[in-house]
C-alpha cells in the first residue's frame, strides 16, 4: 500500500510524502516502547503522538509512515525530522480505533 493510498483510506492529509515507501503492515499504539518491541518493518504507525521522538522510533523501528489522529497538529521539527528521515505523516481527523479499521486489509505486524 502506497502513502497516497493510506491518505485516501483514512481521509487524510499528506504532511510529509514518502513516495518510495511500500507499506506492508499497520501497527495502532500511542506507547513508544511497545511500538519499539512490536511494530514490524515497511508498517504504518496509528498513533497519536506528535512530536520529534516518534521519528526517532519509526527510524530504529523501520517504520515508513505515521498516522497522526484526531487531527492533532504536526509541529515543524517532527516534519523535517520525517523529511529527513524518509518517513511519511499523514494527519486524520479519525480516532486511532477508526483508522485502524480503515487500514484493516494490511496484514498484522510480523515482529
Amino acid at each position: 500500500m502506497t502513502v497516497r493510498e493510506i491518505a485516501e483510506k483514512t481521509r487524510g492529509e499528506i504532511i510529509v510524502d514518502n513516495p518510495n515507501a511500500a507499506i506492508n503492515s499497520a501497527y495502532a499504539s500511542d506507547l513508544l516502547s511497545d511500538v519499539m518491541g512490536h511494530c514490524g518493518d515497511e508498517s504504518v504507525l496509528v498513533t497519536i503522538q506528535n512530536h520529534l521522538n516518534t521519528i526517532a522510533v519509526c527510524t530504529l523501528a523501520g517504520i515508513e509512515a505515521i498516522v497522526v489522529c484526531h487531527r492533532r497538529p504536526v509541529p515543524n521539527d517532527m516534519a523535517e525530522a520525517a523529511k529527513r528521515e524518509n518517513v511519511a505523516i499523514i494527519t486524520t481527523e479519525m480516532s486511532q480505533f477508526e483508522a485502524s479499521k480503515a487500514l484493516a486489509e494490511l496484514p498484522a505486524s510480523s515482529k
